[in-house]
């Protein structure tokens, strides 16, 4: 699943990270421009490009692209949450994250202001864990509803804007910590660079 850059969210791949990005980026490159939004007419969808003939086996070719819904100024960071049956992602400039309820069909804001959040993941006990630009850390939702800082600092130093983030089978966490959040005010707050850009995990 994706969130395009004008606000429209997916069933694809584009930005990810570490080895997820590679499959993702070789399965689901390139889109048909004339009827990129249009109903999948036959299977499988020729929305689906394979590249790298060793990704073809991952390829559910009974699956289509489907719009969900548009009006993000810039989607990122999509989550399943199977329990609750909805999806969770980041419109990163408008400080929210959206989430989409497959029973109805509609969107509502689950949080808002959200330190401008980019990605999303869940850890090994279901909990959503959020990368934030604003608070330039990351972070785990409770069951309670209380957030929990996971990490805004290495080495004693702040962390950049943490931006894609995955929790392995062993239940450690990594993530990713680019400048994108800190260069400007676009997508978080405007700051100098503390730290190398790198992948960090805990």
């Amino acid at each position: 699943m994706n969130g395009q850059g004008d606000g429209t969210v997916t069933t694809s791949t584009r930005r990810g990270f570490a080895t997820l990005a590679v499959g993702a980026a070789s399965l689901l490159a390139t889109w048909p421009t004339a009827a990129r939004w249009d109903d999948t007419v036959r299977y499988p969808d020729p929305a689906f490009e394979i590249l790298d003939p060793s990704f073809a086996r991952y390829r559910l070719d009974a699956g289509g692209v489907e719009r969900l819904w548009t009006g993000a100024r810039w989607s990122e960071g999509p989550v399943w949450m199977a329990d609750q049956r909805c999806l969770i992602w980041s419109d990163i400039p408008n400080d929210r994250t959206l989430r989409w309820h497959e029973t109805t069909g509609m969107v509502d804001e689950s949080r808002k202001p959200a330190g401008y959040p980019n990605g999303h993941t869940r850890d090994r006990q279901g909990r959503l864990l959020t990368c934030e630009h604003g608070g330039r850390r990351v972070t785990r939702l409770e069951p309670d509803g209380n957030t929990t800082v996971i990490a805004d600092r290495y080495d004693g130093k702040r962390l950049n804007s943490p931006n894609d983030i995955v929790c392995k089978s062993d239940g450690s966490i990594w993530f990713t910590d680019p400048p994108f959040g800190i260069l400007g005010n676009y997508e978080g707050d405007a700051a100098p660079q503390d730290l190398p850009t790198d992948t960090k995990s805990l």
